[in-house]
C-alpha cells in the first residue's frame, strides 16, 4: 500500500466542494427574475449555470438582449441573496470532519463567486477552520485562471508541491494545473464528470471523507 501523500496547504474551492449551495442560488436568481418580470427559469437551467460566478449565471438567466437589465438584475439578486444565503446551504456532509482532521495542515477558499456572500456563508458554517479566503472580484481574476491561486501560496508561505486544489470544476482543474499545483476533483458537487475527467486531475474523490485517506 502506498503511504499518504504529505500536504501543508489545502485551497478548496466552495459552491459544490464544500457547501451545497445551489438551493439557495436557483431560489435567489428566480426571485430576481419574477421582481424583473421575466419568467422564471427550471431549477435543473440555473444549476447547469453555477460555477462560473454570479454575473455569468444572471447575465445567461436574464437573457443577452437585456444588458440594461443585467445591472438591475445584479442589485436585485444581491438583496435577495444575502438575505437567503444560508437557507439551506451548509458543509456537504463529510466535509466538516474532514476539515477538522486537518485542524493543523493549512486550509483556504478560492471561490469565483463574490467575496461578499462567501465571507457571509463562511461566517454563518464556519470560517475558523480557513487562515485565508479569496473572493471571485478580489481582483486576482477568474478561475481557471491561477491568479488566486498564486495569491494564496505567497501569502501563506507554501510552495506548489505542497499544495493541493480541491474543486469539483473544470475550472478548478484547470486553474489549479495552470497554477503548477495538483488537483484532487470531487465527484459530488456540480461539476460535469465527463468533463473533469477530461481535464486529467492528479485525484478523484466521491467523498469529503477520501480526503483524509490519500492525504496526511
Amino acid at each position: 500500500m502506498m503511504g499518504k501523500t504529505p500536504v501543508e496547504l489545502f485551497i478548496f474551492d466552495l459552491d459544490g466542494t464544500l457547501i451545497e449551495s445551489k438551493w439557495d442560488i436557483a431560489a435567489s436568481v428566480n426571485l430576481t427574475l419574477v421582481e424583473l418580470g421575466l419568467p422564471e427559469r427550471p431549477l435543473e437551467e440555473i444549476f447547469g449555470f453555477v460555477g462560473d460566478g454570479v454575473k455569468k449565471l444572471l447575465r445567461q438567466a436574464v437573457g443577452e438582449d437585456n444588458p440594461g437589465d443585467f445591472e438591475e438584475a445584479l442589485r436585485v439578486f444581491r438583496g435577495h441573496y444575502l438575505e437567503h444565503c444560508l437557507d439551506r446551504t451548509q458543509f456537504y456532509p463529510g466535509v466538516e470532519e474532514a476539515l477538522v482532521h486537518f485542524a493543523h495542515t493549512g486550509k483556504a477558499v478560492a471561490t469565483n463567486k463574490s467575496i461578499e456572500y462567501t465571507n457571509v456563508i463562511l461566517q454563518g458554517l464556519g470560517a475558523h477552520h480557513f487562515q485565508f479566503v479569496v473572493g471571485g472580484d478580489d481582483g486576482f481574476g477568474l478561475k481557471p485562471e491561477p491568479g488566486m491561486l498564486l495569491h494564496i501560496m505567497e501569502r501563506l508561505k507554501v510552495s506548489k508541491d505542497r499544495t493541493v486544489l480541491v474543486g469539483d470544476s473544470t475550472n478548478d482543474i484547470n486553474g489549479g494545473h495552470n497554477a503548477g499545483i495538483r488537483v484532487c476533483a470531487v465527484g459530488y458537487g456540480m461539476g460535469n464528470r465527463e468533463k473533469m475527467t477530461a481535464c486529467r486531475p492528479d485525484w478523484f474523490i466521491e467523498r469529503p471523507e477520501q480526503l483524509m485517506e490519500i492525504f496526511e
